[in-house]
């Protein structure tokens, strides 16, 4: 028998820390090569760090909730052997085991250069049914725990009556846009007396009381939530992008009627029977045809020891903006532009799910070129994005509602929406961002511009 202890990895993507958000073992729990110990949230998302080590758990060296840097350790595991026993167990395994010592473990999905590294695949999960009649596979019941999705509420899709991913993704972003549309109604009592607090003893009267009278007072009614995570590298970003890029802002409505139209015949097009089809597909291929014709747009201010120089960059990955429980973060779709429509949204389906879910690999999040924020879904017309660091421009895309239009000399009631961009005015002029928005509402007013 022999002890091996595992310290938190290096994911290869430059973290240099992150927090133990839950265990999934405990001292005295055999494992195997592979097996999921513990979810850790880093900057970029939450993700599952496999066992190094086939054998039993020791001892647990970190409390959930805590922040510790690289190299930390973690857990302790008794094992057979250092050598014999764990080579066996990871021949049954679908993929290499990640590296034991020294934090150089591999985590599921992410790379330090070489290929991915994947998890033992588990038996075939079948779905289950609940004393409420609900039918949904466990994963399913997770993704809904943690969305705060009760599962009666939601409307399955899937076979036989089965609630799906899809079922409570879309379930869970109604609930995000209505949760706060009650307004409580006015109290029968018009007024009330509240007890006043009781009078101090003499010597705490005289200031010697540790605690303010005000704050005994207001105990309860704040809450502080620590800045971490996600948040923490997002908000840190912002405020880089904010106070080192001189934002301009410019935004078009538009009538988006045809774009509507597209979207409906794809969705009853038996091409897409399996795809999920919405507007922001039409925006993305828009984006990307404007790219084209105005590369500044797609281009990065860079700082260099002989002053500055601008990159252009002729190829498109395309950041699509994912608010998540954990925070905002964007994602990216690498060579976007290479993608027929078919392709794109089913991209476009695998980034938004895996996104909201907290499971995008931090090499999803590096290397963006553009930036699109659909700020529709939460019902608001337009705003003011902020830039992606490393990126010169952001597009944001409004609700698109029914509103009175005038075609050809009448009042219609037609499709509308607004493309707000925000752009760096070192990299781009007025006439290129104008002639950039101008082309994408071009777009969307007219898809049939994309057949070219």
């Amino acid at each position: 028998m022999s002890t091996q202890t595992f310290t938190l990895p290096d994911v290869g993507e430059g973290l240099t820390e992150a927090e133990i958000v839950s265990w999934k073992v405990a001292p005295g729990d055999t494992v195997a090569v592979n097996d999921v110990i513990c979810e850790i949230e880093t900057a970029k998302s939450l993700v599952e760090l496999p066992s190094p080590h086939a054998g039993v758990v020791g001892e647990v060296l970190v409390e959930e909730g805590k922040t510790i840097d690289v190299g930390t350790p973690i857990i302790r595991f008794v094992t057979e052997t250092a050598d014999a026993a764990a080579p066996e167990r990871a021949k049954r395994d679908e993929g290499p085991a990640p590296a034991a010592e020294g934090g150089g473990a591999v985590l599921v999905g992410y790379g330090t250069g070489g290929g991915a590294t994947s998890r033992r695949r588990k038996p075939a999960e079948r779905p289950v049914r609940s004393s409420v009649g609900v039918i949904a596979k466990p994963p399913i019941r997770k993704l809904a725990r943690d969305l705060g999705v009760d599962l009666a509420s939601v409307t399955p899709t899937g076979a036989d009556g089965e609630v799906t991913r899809d079922d409570v993704m879309k379930h869970a972003s109604q609930a995000s846009v209505f949760r706060n549309i009650e307004t409580p109604e006015w109290g029968d009592v018009r007024e009330e007396v509240v007890p006043a607090p009781a009078p101090a003893p003499v010597g705490l009267a005289r200031g010697l009381n540790p605690v303010p009278e005000r704050a005994q007072r207001d105990e309860g009614r704040t809450e502080a939530i620590p800045v971490k995570g996600v948040r923490k590298a997002s908000a840190n970003a912002m405020v880089q992008s904010a106070y080192s890029a001189p934002h301009v802002t410019v935004w078009k409505e538009i009538d988006a009627t045809r774009t509507m139209e597209l979207v409906k015949r794809l969705k009853a097009s038996p091409d897409f029977a399996d795809i999920k089809v919405s507007p922001l597909l039409i925006m993305a291929r828009a984006v990307i045809w404007a790219l084209r014709r105005t590369p500044m747009v797609n281009a990065a201010w860079v700082d260099t020891a002989d002053g500055a120089e601008i990159a252009v960059r002729h190829y498109v990955n395309l950041g699509i903006a994912a608010a998540t429980p954990r925070g905002l973060i964007v994602p990216n779709i690498k060579d976007a532009q290479t993608l027929g429509m078919k392709d794109l949204a089913r991209a476009l389906n695998r980034l938004t799910l895996t996104a909201r879910e907290g499971k995008t690999a931090p090499a999803d999040q590096q290397g963006g070129t553009f930036t699109i924020t659909n700020i529709g879904v939460f019902g608001m017309d337009a705003g003011t994005p902020i830039i992606n660091p490393g990126e010169a421009g952001i597009v944001a895309m409004g609700t698109i509602a029914q509103k009175p239009w005038v075609v050809d000399g009448e009042v219609r009631p037609r499709w509308v929406t607004t493309v707000a961009g925000s752009f760096d005015h070192r990299v781009i002029d007025g006439d290129g961002m104008s002639r950039f928005i101008a082309d994408v509402a071009a777009i969307l007013e007219e898809p049939a511009l994309l057949v070219d």
